[in-house]
């Protein structure tokens, strides 16, 4: 199967979880992260839905339970924000099954960390209302997988995105890397698997060419200070730095132009 160089499919503009999604729609599918890097929301951002990947091993070098906050002025300046986790099952625990050990402690860390790094940003009113959808969490949950997939809706839904969030635990599928996410895909009617440029290295497209399925690579610009951190640090820095209209700018102009090669 030839990897196309582009996805294909309408933007959309809330955030919203239904159980039957509509058909016809490009997917994303990932685990879920705290406070996702800039590349991250921009692959989910393209995508009409994003299928949760919470049934898979937690890995602790991972971005499960970690981001990395950029400092305002000077992004190369960066530090850890980290959540305690423990994994009752040892290496084998799987992200849906992993811990906080301290989710009080951990709620106070987030809530004082990301106000220092960002609370005298022009723009901390769209950070604040992350942050505090992220906190609310903690009143009810204390599962990592909770806490990162709410980060990330909570960031989508600030630039207005609309699509569909499912969890793969939901949806029957093989045990393969590749099959898995290939099943996935399929059992949502999704017409084409959306593919950063992580996900490339390992991915075998052929359990999507089974299921009639192009597999469309994604990849963020390199060029520019919004950019050159998309795959390290937080994207509460680019949302802090430039805000949440021109963030949405940038995103829906890297989600055209993938548009355009496909239509051309």
């Amino acid at each position: 199967m030839t990897l196309t160089s582009a996805f294909y499919g309408p933007a959309s503009t809330a955030v919203s979880s239904a159980p039957d999604p509509p058909q016809g729609a490009v997917c994303a599918i990932h685990q879920p992260n705290l406070f996702p890097r800039l590349s991250t929301l921009a692959k989910l951002y393209a995508a009409d839905r994003w299928i949760v990947l919470e049934d898979v091993q937690f890995v602790r070098r991972d971005y499960q339970h970690r981001a990395r906050l950029a400092d305002l002025d000077e992004p190369a300046r960066q530090q850890w924000l980290t959540l305690p986790t423990h994994l009752p099952q040892g290496r084998s625990t799987a992200i849906s099954q992993a811990r906080l050990v301290d989710p009080q402690r951990s709620r106070r860390t987030i809530q004082l960390l990301v106000r220092q790094y960002y609370g005298r940003s022009a723009h901390w009113k769209a950070v604040s209302d992350v942050l505090d959808t992220t906190l609310a969490t903690f009143d009810t949950s204390d599962r990592v997988a909770d806490v990162a997939r709410t980060s990330t809706i909570a960031l989508l839904a600030v630039l207005g995105w609309s699509g569909d969030v499912l969890d793969s635990s939901e949806i029957p599928s093989r045990q393969g890397r590749s099959e898995r996410l290939a099943d996935l895909a399929a059992a949502t009617d999704s017409t084409h698997y959306l593919c950063g440029t992580g996900g490339l290295r390992y991915l075998d497209a052929d359990p999507f060419d089974a299921h009639g399925i192009p597999v469309l690579p994604f990849h963020t610009p390199v060029d520019g200070l919004l950019w050159r951190w998309a795959r390290r640090a937080s994207s509460l820095w680019a949302l802090s730095t430039i805000g949440p209209g021109e963030l949405v700018n940038q995103l829906a102009a890297l989600r055209e132009a993938h548009l355009l090669r496909v239509q051309a």
